[in-house]
């Protein structure tokens, strides 16, 4: 229906490709930047894995058990608030190169995954929680431009400043949007920047991951009032209740936690770091 993307206020005009034909098959772009921002946000979390008392080998490893759980959990969530899209033909839930991931979804899967994987390689739920959402926010900064190639996830009509116009291949009229999808990857980026810098003088586990959820429900709750694609419980945006409701959680609990005595001991790094401490030196 939209083919040509255009910025006026930038004089941008655009017409990305939805995907590449090699032979009989095609590559949705969609898809090729969801795991381009994976693969940065694992890069980010190899690199930074010690600073939290985590090897290496885990991050990736927790990525085969993470992944799975967030993409499905995801697809899971859009389809079962978007039912009425696939009841006559519930194949196309598994058509996510066209688009219709839920980041909520995600982020529950994601959770679940890591709690899955912690259990597993007894590793401290919250340390590990508080790398993966810093390089989550890679992913979802990235990610959103693959709404831009579907020509999706954008706002209500507008002639603002940072307007972006939507050509109507039908009646051949040009729509000015909202860019939703730019708004939020802009956002996530900038939150990236400030976790990344407070995540050095973070005072226990978990606190990074309580910023993540304040600092990302904000945004969410008035980008998601924006939108024009938004999944409803009843009159609800379900997305903007979740993300003005972890908001305020995650305010609380941090201001509540701000007033506590933490003991440096009890975080995953220096417990680490005290357990290679005490073992035992062997002579050469």
């Amino acid at each position: 229906m939209y083919t040509e993307i255009s910025f006026p206020s930038f004089g941008i005009t655009l017409d990305p490709p939805k995907y590449l034909q090699v032979g009989p098959l095609m590559i949705y772009y969609y898809g090729v930047i969801i795991a381009f921002g994976l693969i940065l946000a694992v890069l980010y979390g190899c690199k930074r894995s010690r600073e939290f008392g985590i090897r290496e080998d885990d991050v990736v490893d927790g990525v085969l058990w993470v992944t799975p759980f967030a993409i499905a959990c995801a697809r899971a969530y859009y389809c079962i608030f978007s039912w009425d899209r696939y009841a006559d033909n519930p194949i196309e839930v598994f058509y996510i190169w066209e688009g219709g991931l839920a980041i909520y979804g995600g982020v529950l899967g994601a959770l679940i995954g890591v709690l899955v994987f912690c259990r597993i390689k007894k590793i401290k739920f919250t340390a590990l929680l508080d790398l993966v959402l810093i390089g989550f926010l890679i992913g979802q900064s990235i990610g959103r431009w693959g709404n831009f190639m579907n020509r999706e996830a954008f706002g209500g009509e507008t002639m603002s400043f940072f307007r972006m116009g939507l050509l109507n291949s039908y009646n051949n009229t040009v729509y000015f949007y909202h860019p939703t999808f730019l708004y939020e990857s802009v956002w996530n980026a900038l939150g990236f920047v400030i976790l990344h810098f407070a995540s050095k003088h973070r005072k226990y586990d978990g606190q990074i991951a309580l910023g993540y959820a304040a600092w990302y429900g904000l945004g969410r709750a008035f980008i998601e009032g924006l939108r024009t694609d938004s999944l409803y419980w009843g009159p609800f945006r379900v997305s903007q209740l979740l993300a003005a409701a972890s908001c305020f959680a995650a305010v609380i609990a941090l201001l509540v936690l701000s007033f506590k005595k933490h003991d440096p001991a009890a975080m995953q790094v220096n417990r680490v770091k005290a357990a290679k401490e005490a073992e035992p030196k062997t002579e050469e």
